[in-house]
């Protein structure tokens, strides 16, 4: 049994996709939801989904093993990045080295890096007049946004879209390629 923890900061779209996806295996199991925002919605659709969900904060993140010594109790194999906003801690990369897989709202490297996530993103890309964006499925390093691609998938930018409808063009994308992507992935290695 493959073992995943899913790490989000806000509503949780991704990671009920991603539980979803898995829900009838036997080989893959969404062990925990971990959210870094008090009153994020992603807690909310983690108690719906029957998969059990720990707030952690700031403190619990980077100056103690408390994240660090609740994925080891969880026996977790593979940490999966859903929507969460804070660089992952130097512990948890190396105790899951290669193994923590993020997904990116643009075409990496364009558009990446600290602050440029969800919305923030699609504005950069609307407002520069791009004629594509995408989605970035990457492993996990000290950087922001800079870990290797694993895969990325392409969309189109009308003249006429706004942030709103390219979010939408992207969230789609998401929803057909994280969960597939994350599977061949982890069943690969």
């Amino acid at each position: 049994m493959i073992r995943l923890a899913i790490l989000g900061s806000g509503n949780g779209t991704n990671a009920q996709q991603i539980t979803e996806y898995f829900a009838h295996r036997n080989d893959v199991e969404i062990s925990c939801i971990i959210y870094n925002v008090r009153d994020a919605y992603i807690a909310t659709r983690a108690q719906k989904l029957g998969v059990e969900a720990r707030y952690f904060g700031r403190h619990d993140f980077y100056d103690s093993t408390a994240v660090l010594d609740y994925l080891h109790q969880k026996a977790i194999d593979w940490v999966i990045l859903a929507g969460f906003l804070w660089l992952v801690p130097e512990n948890i990369l190396e105790a899951f080295p290669q193994r923590v897989i993020n997904i990116h709202p643009a075409l990496l490297p364009a558009y990446g890096g600290k602050g440029m996530y969800g919305h923030h993103v699609h504005e950069a890309v609307v407002a520069n007049g791009e004629r594509e964006s995408g989605i970035t499925i990457h492993i996990v390093d000290n950087h922001y946004d800079r870990g290797t691609t694993l895969f990325q998938a392409r969309c189109s930018v009308a003249p006429d879209d706004t942030a709103d409808t390219l979010a939408a063009k992207i969230h789609l994308l998401e929803k057909e390629h994280f969960p597939r992507v994350i599977d061949q992935t982890i069943n690969a290695r």
